[in-house]
């Protein structure tokens, strides 16, 4: 069932890939900070005629990544978990976010440990999925269980390409997931089959150009138009889905997920 969702969003006001921190990025090959805007805008546009909110942080100079505000926290429930990046590069995005969610009454959480929001923790039904592997520290389930107060199933990532769990895996609805296998460990792998029987499984051509890096409202995917052999999964299986063009961001490993944090009070 389709719900009305409320997102974060940051404009890449200052986006640019001036270095490497994952496998997508390379600083010696050219960006178009303009083109990265006007994408954004497509994908924020694509919100806004579903019927979402779109709500908006500040963009600060010198940190070209905080576009992604799926790693700026986890929301549930009116509770904030903040983040702590692994990487230098992206550490002053974090009091930022955690900022505009107290401003605006929300109870937020300083992370003991490593992680890195939305990246790597999804709300799927009533369990939170939670990636470790290259970002998020595996200590940061227990404490992510403890004060989101959702149960937290581990799932270990392995191929540094998919080096978050929304690279590799997106939630269509509260009993379905879209996933790629190989980017799991075989331990996870059997625990994602159990958990979702139904699961729409993705081609590795797919995950190549971040198709499961999408954002779902129960009925309508938006997803990165070059993903067209999960686009047909996705309508066989019943979803409605809008292809959103955001190649420039996916040169520093970005997608629609990427810069969309859902706030669930």
């Amino acid at each position: 069932m389709s719900l009305k969702r409320r997102y974060l969003m940051c404009r890449p006001t200052h986006f640019a890939v001036t270095y490497r921190i994952n496998p997508w990025m390379d600083p010696t090959a050219p960006y178009d900070n303009a083109l990265a805007v006007s994408q954004w805008e497509n994908l924020r546009q694509a919100f806004l005629g579903l019927g979402h909110t779109v709500e908006l942080i500040d963009p600060l100079p010198g940190l070209p990544d905080m576009v992604f505000a799926a790693n700026g926290g986890t929301v549930v429930d009116g509770r904030v978990l903040g983040v702590q990046f692994r990487d230098a590069e992206r550490a002053d995005e974090a009091p930022a976010y955690a900022s505009w969610f107290r401003e605006r009454g929300f109870e937020v959480r300083e992370p003991k440990h490593t992680n890195e929001g939305e990246g790597d923790i999804l709300l799927a039904g009533d369990v939170l999925l939670a990636g470790t592997g290259f970002r998020t520290a595996h200590a940061s389930h227990a404490e992510t269980q403890e004060f989101l107060q959702r149960p937290v199933i581990s799932l270990q990532l392995v191929d540094p390409a998919y080096y978050h769990l929304d690279t590799a895996l997106c939630v269509l609805d509260e009993r379905t997931i879209a996933y790629l296998p190989q980017a799991f460990s075989p331990g996870s792998q059997s625990v994602l089959r159990q958990l979702f029987p139904n699961a729409i499984i993705a081609t590795p051509e797919d995950a190549a150009v971040l198709g499961l890096n999408a954002v779902s409202d129960g009925e309508t995917v938006v997803l990165p138009e070059q993903a067209t052999h999960l686009a047909g999964a996705l309508r066989a299986a019943g979803y409605q889905t809008i292809g959103v063009d955001l190649s420039e961001l996916r040169k520093a490993g970005g997608g629609p997920k990427c810069c969309t944090l859902e706030v669930r009070s």
